[in-house]
């Protein structure tokens, strides 16, 4: 029996799926400043000289980089069941992106030239402003690129956030083609979407890794 591409069940599926993709853009988009900011956090104190500080931030992080997404989804959920599934998924992907970023991170830092560090010694630049004024601005600059692909990687991985209830755009698409049996149309339309919005973004982050000389 030859199969029958249903253009109708495409277009009568869209706002369902682009509804999904609100929440999909939403996850992605809080998830990305969550781990941006707290992988930023882990890096900084990656250095601070008192083991007390970097053996639990270390131990804590490698958990987290060891273990499933899916895993740590579902775990989350089950302990913190009271809370809104959405924040659940969105604080799971930005601690689970955030031990991947915060590498990213202590590498850019790694890379400011010790020159920077002892010009700053000598300048008798406190701790903190050390910091903000010279270190971070070249670090962060540096890595920007790798950070955006975190990012594009993180949208790629939303659908996981069904196994915890978040009706997400690839959830949408499970629903509506089980309702209407039109499955090759639904997942196919939301595999699109899903190329729509990433493969722009990725010639962005190259076009900036070439901005910055990278």
């Amino acid at each position: 029996m030859n199969y029958q591409w249903d253009w109708g069940a495409v277009r009568e599926s869209l706002p369902y799926l682009l509804d999904g993709f609100g929440i999909t853009l939403l996850a992605t988009v809080l998830g990305t400043l969550v781990a941006a900011v707290l992988g930023l956090v882990v890096a900084v104190l990656g250095r601070v000289p008192s083991r007390l500080v970097t053996v639990p931030v270390r131990a804590l992080t490698e958990f987290v980089r060891s273990t499933p997404l899916l895993v740590q989804l579902v775990g989350a959920y089950a302990i913190f069941n009271s809370i809104e599934p959405l924040t659940i998924g969105i604080a799971v992907l930005g601690i689970h992106y955030a031990s991947y970023m915060s590498e990213v991170y202590r590498a850019g830092i790694d890379a400011v030239p010790k020159g920077q560090w002892e010009a700053c010694r000598a300048l008798s630049m406190s701790p903190r402003r050390t910091w903000q004024a010279v270190i971070l601005p070249q670090a962060v600059r540096n890595v920007l690129p790798a950070l955006g692909n975190y990012g594009i990687a993180m949208f790629k991985e939303t659908p996981f956030l069904a196994v915890i209830t978040v009706v997400e755009m690839v959830a949408q698409a499970r629903e509506y083609g089980a309702n209407h049996f039109v499955y090759a149309e639904t997942f196919t339309l939301a595999g699109l979407i899903f190329l729509a919005a990433s493969y722009p973004t990725s010639l962005l982050m190259r076009r900036l890794e070439r901005r910055l000389g990278h």
